[in-house]
């Protein structure tokens, strides 16, 4: 199948209310125990991380539970989304060590850097040109920053898409659903995701199918 882009934001407010509504507990606490197994050593660790693309800030709220001594800055470009996302930062408690800011890659300056931790979830597959997310992991990284990215990744057809959406989100929102579908569609193969590692010298970086319809990006920035 071949790929069929959607749009890059997510900022209409039944799209960002349903998203910050639905149930992700299970892919979003596994993103981060996928990090963690990954990363041992830095879980007990002060550090500074940046979630580029966070949404609604629940992968980047979950993040900040569970490494209790991060200071965490979630990008993203849809307002809608984020102020979602404040508002379940307030409600969280998190106030002191988590916030979120519009930045509309890549026009848009990356906070200020470097940063420890570069993480992305569900990100990649929205972007028309895929250089922009690793453009921004390099220039917000320094040698020894950890990288770890998650996102879905193109079924071989159609039909394989609609039934992975008929059999993991049958109960969700028709937004929902509409959008997981325009997602997997959306998304890049593994080996494409690879040769974007290499396109970007980012090659260093492991990238392997960790369920059946999402990919992970992970390893450590080098010098150069």
């Amino acid at each position: 199948m071949e790929r069929v882009p959607e749009p890059q934001l997510m900022d209409g407010e039944e799209q960002a209310f349903a998203y910050a509504n639905a149930d992700f507990a299970e892919p979003h606490n596994r993103f981060v125990e996928m990090f963690k197994e990954r990363f041992p050593a830095h879980c007990a660790r002060s550090l500074k991380v940046l979630d580029i693309g966070c949404g609604a800030a629940d992968v980047t709220i979950r993040f900040a539970r569970a490494l209790p001594r991060t200071t965490i800055t979630g990008i993203d470009g849809a307002e809608a989304m984020l102020r979602l996302g404040r508002q379940a930062i307030v409600q969280a408690g998190l106030e002191g060590r988590v916030n979120v800011e519009r930045k509309f890659l890549p026009h848009d300056a990356l906070p200020p850097g470097p940063f420890d931790v570069v993480i992305s979830n569900a990100f990649l597959h929205h972007l028309w040109n895929p250089a922009v997310l690793w453009s921004a992991v390099k220039a917000s990284g320094k040698s020894g920053t950890v990288v770890f990215v998650v996102d879905l990744f193109r079924p071989p057809s159609i039909e394989a898409a609609q039934e992975i959406v008929d059999l993991t989100a049958s109960s969700e929102p028709a937004v929902l659903r509409r959008d997981f579908f325009n997602s997997l569609c959306a998304a890049f193969r593994t080996d494409e995701v690879r040769a974007q590692l290499v396109q970007a010298k980012l090659d260093a970086l492991q990238v392997a199918e960790v369920s059946d319809r999402h990919l992970a990006v992970w390893g450590v920035l080098k010098d150069g």
